[in-house]
């Protein structure tokens, strides 16, 4: 339980990321839409910069938490 605590306050504090992260969580409905926005452009760059690659990896990290 402390250590969940700890390292939420570590990525609270990654620049950008943390703060996005911190508006999903606690943030009103119009973040939460906004942060999978942006997850989802990531991913479509991501596949425009790697190719194929982009599309795989990010699957088989996600199939795990499935």
């Amino acid at each position: 339980m402390v250590i969940q605590k700890m390292m939420g306050k570590v990525i609270y504090r990654v620049p950008l990321f943390g703060w996005m992260l911190k508006e999903a969580i606690r943030g009103p409905t119009t973040a939460k839409v906004l942060f999978g926005v942006n997850l989802l452009m990531v991913w479509l760059l991501a596949i425009l910069t790697f190719g194929i690659p982009g599309i795989i990896i990010p699957a088989l990290t996600a199939v795990p938490a499935m």
